[in-house]
């Protein structure tokens, strides 16, 4: 299925507030949402980002599939992506779009990610 991202196995996602002015703006409209960002180690990071980019493209939703804490399958619709090399191999960076007090959101006000505009891909 091309509409998903799926973590086969692993822990549950951590889901860091965004503050990014850019992500922040994707979410005008008449329900007040929220960005978040989370980080996951993948082996094939740059063609995720292309099959978020081919939905967006034909303007159709893309949305992480996980399981919560208690494994529960939950999904939650991706609004940007990334793929970033790493030395511990390629790390797959997802902006995500949550009702406001919807998430768990581990609140780090240090996310270090480099700001190069032209490898950010979003919706």
């Amino acid at each position: 299925m091309e509409d998903r991202i799926t973590i086969i196995e692993g822990p549950t996602p951590v889901f860091e507030d965004s503050h990014d002015g850019w992500a922040i703006g994707m979410n005008e409209g008449p329900i007040l949402y929220d960005t978040a960002l989370t980080r996951l180690r993948t082996f094939n990071g740059p063609a995720l980002v292309e099959r978020c980019h081919r939905a967006w493209s034909k303007q159709e939703p893309i949305y992480l599939h996980y399981r919560n804490e208690i494994g529960l399958e939950e999904k939650i619709p991706i609004v940007a992506a990334r793929a970033v090399d790493t030395d511990d191999g390629n790390v797959l960076l997802l902006w995500v779009r949550h009702e406001i007090d919807d998430l768990d959101l581990d609140e780090d006000d240090d996310i270090d990610i480099e700001d190069d505009s032209d490898d950010l891909t979003g919706a």
